[in-house]
């Protein structure tokens, strides 16, 4: 698997919706692939699912906003309250955004959370994303947590690139 981290300068990170919605509609543009955005803040969420419609004043990035009944049913011990693991979830739009991978999902993952894509693969059916790409935004916190998950990545043999935009 391929994982590229994108290292935000300062004025990146301050239009972090922009770049979001920019590097979405590139790999939109260079991929037939579906992209899936992995946020855990729902306030981003939030943001994002407007900032995509509104990307330029003559068009907007289709996509679909996933809802934590799109995946498996626990109950509060953790097993299964249902005879149905996976709810089957019809996926309409090119760009998904949520806090979870969806079953079987092969596509590009762009993550804004903190943890390593391999804690979302784990918790889904035979998903095997072609590529990541990791955002690290420039303040200590991002950037600690963007060097846990390269050596995570490294450790697992993935192959690393890194841009400075």
């Amino acid at each position: 698997m391929k994982i590229s981290f994108y290292v935000l300068s300062e004025s990146k990170a301050q239009d972090f919706l922009g770049f979001i919605c920019q590097l979405t509609q590139t790999a939109l543009n260079k991929s037939a692939q579906s992209l899936l955005i992995l946020i855990e803040d729902e306030t981003l969420l939030a943001n994002l699912d407007t900032a995509l419609w509104a990307q330029e004043s003559t068009s907007f990035i289709p996509h679909q906003c996933l809802s934590d009944n799109d995946h498996k049913s626990t109950n509060d011990r953790g097993t299964d309250d249902s005879n149905i693991n996976i709810v089957t979830h019809k996926l309409l739009a090119p760009v998904l955004l949520g806090n979870h991978m969806p079953a079987d999902f092969n596509g590009i993952v762009l993550n804004t959370t903190t943890r390593p894509v391999n804690d979302f693969m784990a918790a889904t059916n035979n998903s095997k994303p072609s590529r990541v790409l990791e955002l690290i935004q420039p303040d200590a916190t991002s950037t600690q947590e963007g060097r846990n998950k390269y050596k995570a990545y490294q450790q697992l043999g993935y192959e690393l690139t890194h841009f400075k935009v």
